[in-house]
């Protein structure tokens, strides 16, 4: 399998420019011979840098907050509407499996989700389990139902959305699926966030495409201009301190081999596709001595449950 990761920034809250820049840069790596694209974190239209940098993003019935909330509402696809389509398009007509980091609205919610999207149109989708701290201001939380890879010629292809990556739990179940290459989606991949990465691709004994964005504070202002954002949502943006060339994420993209070395990366401040070949070699060297579901593990000692139903509020 070939892999190509893209840190460029999306059009920041601007969903249709948004998927313009996507289908170009899944073009682009198809152009370089990938099989598989890798996007960031809500990539699509945008990872929140302001509830992170914004003062006041986290204020009470803060009327700037509650209008850059009612913007990015109107800016996150619906599973079954024409933005998802037409990544399933960009998919066919390329050929590549796509891996996308998404703004998912479902009735009064949304979800950080990742969607893995292949050629021939089939679907899997992962919600993120618990957001984290301030991330709670926005979106709601995945169940079981999340917990599942899709399966492809090289193997399942699965993943986890940022500090998903410290729940151990979350690590069993997914490990259980045999995951070929393991997508972890970050903002940006900081220092941590690499040890969590390459700790993951050597205990499950699999690649894993750890996926950051480069963005700036410009790019964050241009983003939501072109989309015709409210004033007020635009003012709790230009908040944010520094200049319009300060990076608010800084990439960091990096493909971890199942030894949990470095395969490539990480790529820090720089946009460019990051494209690797994955050697299927290596992982049958490494579960001679680890397989964190099989030969390493005790289940006459441990055992882990994992409800994958749906959950709904009301029956």
């Amino acid at each position: 399998m070939r892999i190509a990761l893209t840190q460029a920034p999306p059009v920041f809250l601007n969903l249709e420019a948004t998927l313009d820049r996507a289908g170009n840069l899944v073009r682009e790596a198809r152009d370089g011979g990938a099989d598989l694209v890798v996007f960031p974190e809500t990539w699509l239209p945008g990872y929140p840098v302001w509830l992170d940098e914004a003062p006041g993003a986290a204020l009470w019935d803060h009327g700037p907050a509650k209008a850059l909330f009612r913007h990015l509402r109107s800016q996150c696809p619906r599973l079954d509407g024409p933005e998802i389509h037409r990544l399933n398009q960009i998919a066919a007509s390329t050929g590549c499996i796509i891996v996308m980091g998404l703004h998912e609205k479902d009735a009064g919610t949304i979800y950080n989700s990742m969607l893995f999207i292949s050629p021939r149109g089939e679907q899997v989708l992962h919600r993120k389990l618990v957001p984290t701290y301030t991330e709670r201001l926005l979106w709601g939380r995945g169940d079981g139902s999340g917990l599942v890879t899709l399966e492809t010629e090289w193997g399942p292809v699965g993943g986890l959305v940022c500090w998903e990556h410290w729940m151990p739990l979350a690590r069993a179940a997914m490990h259980a699926t045999g995951e070929y290459l393991h997508v972890a989606q970050w903002p940006w991949v900081k220092e941590m966030h690499q040890v969590a990465s390459r700790q993951y691709a050597f205990e499950g004994r699999c690649f894993v495409a750890a996926s950051g964005c480069v963005m700036s504070r410009g790019d964050v202002l241009e983003g939501i201009a072109s989309a015709g954002g409210p004033g007020e949502a635009i003012a709790l943006l230009e908040s944010i301190p520094g200049d319009d060339q300060r990076l608010l994420l800084q990439g960091g993209g990096a493909v971890i081999g199942p030894d949990g070395s470095y395969l490539a990366g990480p790529q820090m401040e720089d946009a460019r596709l990051m494209t690797v070949d994955l050697d299927d070699a290596m992982i049958e060297e490494q579960r001679m001595t680890l397989d964190s579901d099989g030969h390493y593990s005790r289940p006459d000692v441990f055992t882990l449950h994992v409800n994958r139903a749906k959950q709904r509020n009301v029956e």
